[in-house]
């Protein structure tokens, strides 16, 4: 079997066609070199996992946000936008507030939040999770490419500057108006303070770029900023309509999610629980992760509420990286790592559960696609999945 495909992915995941500001070469991108040669030759002596759906010949390869053309960023904007203006599938009398098909991936999330953090299921559920949001915009709005990620690293510096977050029309929109004289942001809450996060240069509604008007409908249920939008709800789920808010937080991103955090969670976790704990972090312990890092770095509201997250935009850009290092993890040791799996089914053990199994179903409400177990897809060219990243 050729493995053409994934040396190029290798070769482009080094350095691509970038800007020249974003070319250096990052050590988490050398470690996706190197598992993505490894899964080439893994396939070729073994054979794709399910050859009937997913081949070399028709793999989706989802690329960073600045890989892709302006032709290409304004599609998937076009189509974004297209989810949030058709009608809900969600029944009302579930969910009063969701009126939009994007707001049926964002009532999903609320719903289950408590059952896929700091759990077993927490990676495998939100690659399917991303995944659907990925064939919706396809299959329903039209979206000739797939999904794409933001790279952290490559920005972790100074996130504002990068082409996902400038502001510009080909972005998923910038910072917020500056709201001054707000106090930290407390991590995971005002009342337990464990990390705190100055306030960055927005705070109020998204002002430039193609989501300046973009409509949240969901939400909050724990909002991190003060002045938040109650929803009348205590479940956040009636509804709740007011703008897009963002803080994007340089001290998260610089501190967090640099090349050399992600280089050492892929080369110093052995285990599934070490990586997966050590991603979603240790709050008591003052640290963030890169799974709470990357939704801070967004901040604001709703990038900054736990269940309410997926109601901006950018979460979903987020949440393919998230699922890039786990691929590059499992990439780096497929053997062993592919079907790897330890943690409960509730937020760290909270109350205490049975151990998650591979036969767990995953299954997302209203978001239109079918129920799967975490072994379909612990794969990404497996069960309903084909794809990889570059």
């Amino acid at each position: 079997m050729r493995i053409s495909t994934f040396v190029a992915a290798a070769l482009i995941s080094c350095v691509g066609a970038v800007p020249l500001e974003a070319r250096a070469v990052l050590e988490v991108n050398a470690l996706a070199v190197e598992g993505v040669l490894n899964l080439g030759f893994h396939l070729a002596l073994h054979g794709y996992p399910n050859a009937k759906k997913c081949t070399l010949k028709n793999v989706a390869v989802r690329k960073e946000w600045s890989f892709l053309t302006t032709t290409e960023k304004k599609d998937y904007i076009s189509a974004v936008k297209c989810l949030s203006k058709k009608p809900a599938k969600t029944p009302a009398s579930l969910v009063a507030g969701a009126k939009t098909r994007y707001d049926d991936f964002v009532a999903t999330h609320i719903n289950q939040t408590l059952s896929i953090h700091g759990t077993g299921n927490f990676l495998a559920w939100h690659r399917y999770f991303t995944w659907a949001y990925e064939q919706a915009l396809r299959n329903e709005c039209g979206y000739k490419g797939y999904q794409p990620y933001y790279n952290w690293a490559r920005w972790a510096d100074n996130p504002a500057k990068s082409p996902a977050f400038d502001g510009s029309a080909t972005s998923m929109s910038g910072d917020g108006a500056y709201i001054p004289g707000r106090n930290n942001t407390c991590i995971p809450s005002p009342k337990l303070c464990n990390i705190s996060l100055p306030p960055g240069n927005g705070g109020g509604c998204v002002k430039s770029g193609p989501f300046k008007d973009f409509t949240v409908n969901l939400g909050p249920v724990a909002p991190i900023i003060s002045d938040s939008h109650p929803n009348p709800s205590p479940n956040g789920l009636a509804h709740n309509p007011r703008c897009l808010r963002r803080d994007i937080s340089r001290a998260a991103s610089s501190n967090w999610t640099r090349d050399a955090d992600i280089a050492s969670l892929l080369r110093t976790s052995p285990t599934f629980g070490a990586f997966a704990s050590r991603m979603q972090g240790d709050f008591p312990a003052g640290f963030l992760g890169v799974h709470a890092a990357g939704h801070l770095t967004i901040g604001g509201d709703p990038a900054g509420d736990l269940f309410a997250s997926p109601g901006d935009p950018a979460f979903y850009l987020h949440h393919a990286m998230i699922d890039r290092v786990w691929w590059t993890w499992q990439n780096l040791d497929i053997e062993r790592r592919l079907y790897a799996l330890q943690g409960t089914l509730t937020v760290i053990n909270v109350p205490p559960s049975r151990n998650a199994t591979l036969d767990d179903v995953v299954e997302l409400g209203f978001v239109g696609v079918p129920e799967v177990k975490i072994r379909e897809v612990a794969s990404t060219l497996a069960g309903p999945l084909c794809y990889i990243y570059v």
